[in-house]
């Protein structure tokens, strides 16, 4: 399918299939897909939960009780389910170790331009730690992993299912997330619909060009 195709055709899945799973290689590469996502300054303030079992889903669903107990399927059906989570700080330590990433995979041309673009990272943080948002900072970062994510997985031929409908208390706790200096963003169920999966019958419904689109 071309990218217009794949755009038109992706569904946020409201049922899955659980007899099929997806297979190793095509998940390896939406894995992948989250890891080369970008992020300001490269930053990659991320930690993806992944879970491909009935115990390690049933984990994940414990946040879909109660009020958000329709989304439960969706986790316990998918194929496999990511928690993506986004980092609440991003200390010297953190930012020293992308640093030294970024030297082993010859990014720096020579120790000038390393110490550049350092400083240039280390100052965008210190600025957002001046106004107190990096938690904000960092979850708008995971959000563009996730959109990733999703055309990717439609490029594939993977339906997915992003979720905000869970309670981040039941999964901080459950994955001891605040402890790891992380927060959850949002869940993101992935496999194959199911033939009771109404929405993808339907056709898309976007608003017109002309309500969303300035020329200037």
């Amino acid at each position: 399918m071309t990218l217009l195709e794949t755009l038109t055709h992706r569904h946020t899945t409201k049922a899955y299939d659980k007899t099929r799973k997806i297979p190793a290689d095509i998940f390896a590469q939406l894995q992948e897909a989250l890891r080369y996502s970008p992020s300001s300054v490269n930053s990659q303030p991320w930690h993806f939960f992944v879970a491909d079992n009935d115990e390690g889903k049933a984990r994940i669903a414990k946040a879909t009780s109660g009020t958000f107990a329709f989304n439960a399927p969706r986790v316990m059906d998918a194929s496999h389910v990511i928690v993506l989570s986004s980092r609440t700080s991003l200390p010297p330590a953190y930012l020293e170790s992308i640093t030294e990433q970024e030297q082993k995979d010859g990014r720096f041309a020579d120790e000038a331009t390393k110490v550049s673009i350092t400083k240039g990272r280390n100052g965008f943080v210190g600025l957002h730690e001046q106004m107190g948002d990096v938690a904000t900072w960092a979850q708008k970062q995971t959000y563009i992993a996730q959109g990733f994510l999703l055309l990717s997985a439609a490029l594939l031929g993977v339906d997915a299912t992003p979720m905000e409908g869970f309670d981040a208390a039941i999964l901080d706790k459950e994955l001891g997330l605040k402890e790891k200096g992380l927060a959850p963003a949002v869940i993101v169920s992935l496999g194959y619909h199911s033939d009771t999966d109404f929405n993808a019958k339907l056709p898309k419904s976007r608003l017109p060009e002309k309500s969303l689109f300035t020329q200037l």
